[in-house]
C-alpha cells in the first residue's frame, strides 16, 4: 500500500508517498517537471514490494509547505540539501536515489557532492549536467530542443501562456503519452496559488548553479530514443563524467515520460541496478 507521509525539515515540510517496510532497504525516487510524486506510482509498488522502502517526496516548490517565493531559493545546492535533509529525517544514513527530469539533474549534483551516502543512482531521461550543457553549446541538435528554456524562465508570461484555456500549453508538454487522468491531476496541482511559478524557478535559477562534478557512485542512466527534449549528443557523452560503475541502457520508441510510459521496463532496470549494488 502507498502511504501518503509528511517530512519535517529546516525548509519546511515535504509531502510524498512511500511504500515498503520500515527497515527495507532505502530508495528515494525523486520527481520531474511539470509533474509530482505519483509519477512514481509503479515503481513505488514494485520496489515497496520487493524488500525496499521506498520514498517519493514532492520537490521544492511542489509541496505547499516548501514554497519559496524567491528564485534564488531554487538553485541547485538548495534542491540538493533538500535531498539531505529529507534522508536525514528518514533516518537514512545510505540509501539509493533515483531521478527522472529535473528530479534526475539534482540526482547527479547529489550523487556528486554525497557519494559516502548514496549507495547506488538512476537517472532516467536526463544526462549528466556537464554533458548537457556542453552539447548545447556545441550541438545544433540539442540546442533546438532546448529553446523551450527561454520561455519557462520569463516571469509571468510563462505561467499565462501555460495555463491559459484549460492549461493547454501545460498538457502539451506531455505529448499525449501519459493517461489523460494523470496530466489532470498534474494540472490542478499547478493550478494552485503561486505552485507553478515555483515549479518554473527551477528552471530560472539554472544560471546560479556551478559545474557538476563527475560521480563516483555506481550509476544507470535511462535514455529513449523518442525524447524530445534530449538528443543522443548529451546522452552518449554522460559517460564520460562518471568514473565508478556505469551502464547506459537505451529505450527505443519511448518518450521523455520514461516512468509512466514505460513502467514496466524501467522498473525491471532500476531492480536490476539496486540488486548489482547491495553494499
Amino acid at each position: 500500500m502507498i502511504e501518503a507521509i509528511e517530512i519535517p525539515t529546516a525548509a519546511g515540510t515535504f509531502d510524498a508517498l512511500a511504500c515498503g517496510d520500515v527497515g527495507g532497504r532505502e530508495v528515494m525516487l525523486l520527481h520531474g517537471f511539470p509533474e509530482a510524486a505519483i509519477e512514481w506510482e509503479f515503481q513505488l509498488h514494485a520496489l515497496g514490494g520487493g524488500g525496499c522502502r521506498v520514498v517519493a517526496p514532492d520537490q521544492r516548490g511542489y509541496s505547499a509547505g516548501v514554497r519559496p517565493s524567491q528564485v534564488v531559493d531554487y538553485r541547485l545546492d538548495e534542491l540538493v540539501g533538500d535531498v539531505a535533509a529529507i534522508a536525514d529525517q528518514l533516518g537514512w544514513q545510505r540509501f539509493d536515489l533515483v531521478g527522472h527530469d529535473w528530479g534526475a539533474h539534482v540526482g547527479w549534483a547529489a550523487a556528486a557532492e554525497m557519494p559516502e551516502r548514496i549507495r547506488s543512482f538512476t537517472a532516467v531521461s536526463v544526462p549528466h549536467p556537464a554533458a548537457f550543457r556542453r552539447a548545447m553549446t556545441e550541438d545544433e541538435d540539442q540546442a533546438q530542443r532546448s529553446q523551450y528554456f527561454s520561455l519557462l524562465r520569463r516571469p509571468r508570461v510563462a505561467e499565462r501562456e501555460l495555463l491559459m484555456d484549460n492549461a493547454a500549453g501545460l498538457r502539451k508538454i506531455f505529448e499525449w503519452k501519459i493517461p489523460e487522468e494523470r496530466i489532470d491531476d498534474y494540472v490542478e496541482r499547478l493550478a494552485q496559488p503561486e505552485a507553478l511559478t515555483a515549479a518554473l524557478n527551477w528552471y530560472r535559477a539554472m544560471h546560479l548553479s556551478g559545474p557538476t562534478a563527475p560521480v563516483t557512485v555506481p550509476t544507470l542512466y535511462v535514455w529513449s530514443t523518442e525524447d524530445s527534449t534530449i538528443g543522443s549528443a548529451a546522452a552518449l557523452a554522460t559517460e564520460k563524467y562518471v568514473t565508478g560503475p556505469y551502464r547506459f541502457e537505451m529505450l527505443e520508441e519511448v518518450s521523455h515520460w520514461i516512468p509512466e510510459q514505460a513502467p514496466e521496463e524501467s522498473t525491471r532496470l532500476i531492480m536490476q541496478h539496486l540488486l548489482a549494488h547491495r553494499t
